[in-house]
């Protein structure tokens, strides 16, 4: 038999195992103390800044959820935190971590048969907010309950009041994928969290219940905690609130292709070389062009500002969306085809080696080179052939016959390593692979490259990398071009006189203050480039359409030169709006031109290569050669013309008088006598033989 002293055992036995019971089955799970939630905080953005610490951008990097930095409970206004801790949990500052008073209100409630209310303090939703499972989908039984009461008196022990509020307002989820009071007061009402206002805390505070609820639902509960008699403003605001998000108030979005080059990490916070001022002069005047352009002529566009002196980048614009097709592509860092921005860095090497000079004649007239896949036959913009011109005006007019005179002189190869050392890091294959098309730009370069290589030229042909963020090192600048071609190629194409006959005196290069600019177009109209330097800025321009379609009725002087006026003209010329000073090793001479091929000018020279007077070589002195028809030309019978009024004229240059023409088979007679033929449709051939017999020039053309 049991005796009394025996189930007085059995029962405290059974007792103590209950109570381990209990114990075990609500013993909550281990949680973290303040600091390492704290510390353990990843923001799902990154943050760009400008030069000076101002936000310019940002990136959303973590999707799992929408986190911003961590915000200090003193960075929240007083109103939002008073407003969410009486809406959630009234006597948060009286309890121990569970609200004994709400739950018997609880009880009451159910007793009644009412509809209950929610029982749980600040202290147990953070609980589950640290400890997911105590407040997992499912587990609202007494156990569970338990536990994460229990959970909260541990966090009271452990944590202050503040950091328990400071926590839940980091942690708690208010709309969609939001997470905390920062992302919830950014994205839903375009604010930092400590301009809160009262009306802006009590939608917050009616969303936490329910973060998915409607605007009416929302409105409701606003009301009913305002406490007041006219509520209909709430609704208004429910709906605004819940609308399109207008973070843009607090994140100005100025650099968005940068931020996705250097936003790779969650919590990022990188400051940029940019200055805020700049990058967004250089948007509204990249955005007012394309707009006048209109997307069926020109849809994309790119902009590069560089400070000279550091290499430090002031403004960068890959885009800017508007009519694009492809605005999340970087023009900025794309790479394009070049066109004849690359002159005049053949024009220094030419300049340097002594091969050339500014005064030089070149001869603008119609050439053809034998290549590897055939003849190379290169045309002016304009299709027209200027005849005699000095490398001044070849290359401030764009010329492109003699820019591949030129790269004869100085050898394809060594312009293509000229180039990279410029920092075109695109030419990645030897000279032959380019041709004689390099003059004329066929390779592929980036913006920023271009707005690097020509901010050397202002730097005395001193080449350095450019600078995007304030930790990319300064390297020491390394000598590419010499500082006298440097400076004579930047006085050539400053000069406004010398460009005249291409673009006129008035157009958008010209400036009330110094300016050396270059454009380019490429082939087919599918990338159009201006850039140029004053002595302090390097401002570089793309238009053009990143699908890469041909642009419409759009040209070097329509196209990228208005926004670089624009930038250039909002930067202005300031003290150094003069030229750069001439370097040591260069003379100045005036200068007169047999023919009066030019005006007589003042002209500068390398130390020992000046001349007074500027002739150019006899037809006598120089190879026979076939000038018109040039080869590959097609040309078209026009059958309401009679046949012997469209004859084509024959004409040959150099020294020809011992030489024949003959058309296929047939004798034309004598090169000189400038026969007009009268070919039919089909492919033809002209030849130029000596009185050997031996073919000097040959051209093939089309009639049809």
């Amino acid at each position: 038999m049991w005796t009394k002293g025996g189930i007085t055992v059995a029962a405290l036995g059974l007792a103590v195992l209950v109570f381990a019971a209990i114990d075990y089955a609500t013993f909550p799970p281990p949680l973290p103390v303040y600091r390492e939630v704290r510390s353990q905080w990843h923001p799902s953005e990154a943050w760009l800044y400008d030069r000076n610490g101002t936000l310019i951008d940002s990136a959303r990097v973590d999707f799992k959820a929408r986190r911003l930095a961590w915000t200090p409970l003193a960075h929240v206004s007083p109103v939002a935190r008073d407003t969410i801790v009486a809406a959630e949990d009234q006597r948060f500052y009286g309890h121990g971590g569970v609200d004994w008073l709400a739950l018997l209100g609880i009880a009451r409630d159910k007793a009644q048969g009412e509809r209950g209310r929610g029982g749980s303090t600040l202290s147990m939703q953070l609980a589950g907010f640290l400890a997911p499972d105590l407040a997992a989908p499912g587990r609202r039984h007494v156990w569970d309950k338990l536990r994460q009461m229990r959970a909260a008196w541990a966090i009271e022990r452990g944590w202050s009041k503040d950091q328990i509020l400071e926590a839940y307002l980091n942690l708690a989820g208010f709309r969609g994928e939001a997470q905390g009071i920062g992302a919830a007061a950014l994205g839903l009402f375009g604010k930092t969290p400590d301009a809160l206002a009262r009306d802006d805390a009590l939608l917050l505070a009616a969303l936490l219940p329910e973060p998915q609820a409607g605007a009416t639902i929302i409105a409701r509960r606003a009301c009913a905690m305002a406490r007041e008699r006219d509520c209909s403003r709430f609704e208004g605001e429910a709906v605004a609130m819940l609308g399109p998000a207008r973070s843009l108030a607090l994140d100005p979005g100025l650099a968005p292709h940068l931020s996705d080059r250097l936003l790779t990490k969650p919590g990022l916070r990188i400051t940029t070389t940019l200055d805020k001022q700049i990058q967004a002069i250089a948007i509204q005047a990249l955005r007012r062009q394309l707009q006048g352009l209109g997307g069926a002529r020109a849809r994309d566009g790119a902009v590069v500002v560089l400070d000279n002196a550091s290499g430090d980048v002031l403004a960068y614009v890959g885009g800017i969306g508007g009519a694009s097709t492809a605005p999340s592509v970087d023009g900025a860092n794309a790479y394009r085809q070049a066109g004849s921005t690359l002159k005049p860095f053949l024009y220094a090497e030419a300049i340097e080696k002594g091969y050339l000079t500014p005064a030089s004649i070149l001869d603008d007239s119609p050439v053809q080179l034998d290549t590897a896949s055939g003849l190379y036959v290169p045309q002016n913009y304009d299709r027209g052939f200027k005849g005699p011109v000095s490398a001044r005006s070849a290359l401030a007019g764009s010329l492109n016959v003699p820019a591949v005179r030129t790269l004869l002189l100085v050898g394809v190869d060594a312009f293509r390593d000229r180039l990279w050392d410029s920092g075109y890091r695109g030419l990645v294959e030897d000279g032959d692979y380019y041709g004689y098309s390099l003059a004329l730009g066929s390779a592929e370069v980036t913006l920023l490259e271009q707005a690097n290589a020509y901010r050397s030229l202002s730097q005395g042909g001193r080449w350095s990398p450019a600078r995007l963020t304030n930790d990319d090192p300064r390297e020491t600048p390394r000598a590419v071009t010499s500082p006298q071609a440097a400076w004579i190629v930047a006085d050539m194409i400053a000069d406004p006189n010398a460009r005249a006959a291409t673009f006129g005196l008035d157009s958008a290069l010209r400036l009330p203050f110094w300016a050396a600019v270059k454009t380019g177009t490429s082939k087919a109209m599918r990338d159009n480039w201006c850039i140029g330097f004053t002595r302090r800025y390097t401002v570089a321009v793309w238009v053009g359409n990143l699908e890469g379609d041909s642009m419409r009725a759009v040209s070097g002087v329509s196209g990228a030169a208005p926004v670089w006026r624009d930038v250039m003209m909002a930067l202005g010329g300031g003290q150094d709006s003069g030229p750069p000073p001439r370097p040591t090793g260069i003379e100045r001479a005036n200068v007169r031109f047999a023919s009066n091929v030019e005006q007589p000018r003042s002209e500068y020279f390398l130390a020992g290569t000046a001349q007074t007077l500027i002739t150019f070589a006899p037809d006598a002195a120089r190879r026979p050669r076939i000038t018109n028809p040039v080869s590959g030309a097609v040309y078209a019978i026009d059958p309401d013309i009679p046949p012997d009024r469209q004859r084509l004229a024959v004409t040959v240059s150099g020294s020809a008088a011992t030489h024949r023409l003959l058309l296929d088979r047939r004798d034309l007679g004598s090169a000189t006598a400038q026969p007009q033929i009268l070919a039919p449709p089909g492919q033809h051939r002209l030849r130029l033989v000596d009185v050997a017999g031996r073919v000097v020039d040959q051209v093939l053309f089309t009639v049809r």
